[in-house]
């Protein structure tokens, strides 16, 4: 899925009084403004459509290519018995 950014205007004391309170409660403002979005998304998108979008997300998933896994380094040591 591919991200889009939001920007917005906020007054920049405010926003350090938010930062700083918020991190006085383990809260991040990232997340709480994702979750705000996901709340706003969900209130005003119709459930058919959210359905639909998440249908063809889930597609889009399911058809990337896999990338292949490397096997782990050993670091240049040679463990086998002899």
């Amino acid at each position: 899925m591919k991200k889009a950014t939001i920007t917005i205007s906020f007054d920049s004391e405010k926003l350090d009084a938010l930062t700083y309170h918020m991190s006085k409660k383990d809260t991040d403002l990232q997340t709480e403004l994702e979750d705000t979005v996901q709340k706003l998304y969900e209130k005003h998108v119709p459930q058919a459509t959210r359905e639909y979008i998440d249908d063809k997300l889930s597609r889009e998933a399911a058809a990337k290519p896999k990338r292949p896994v490397r096997p782990a380094a050993t670091g240049g040591s040679d463990n086998r018995l002899t």
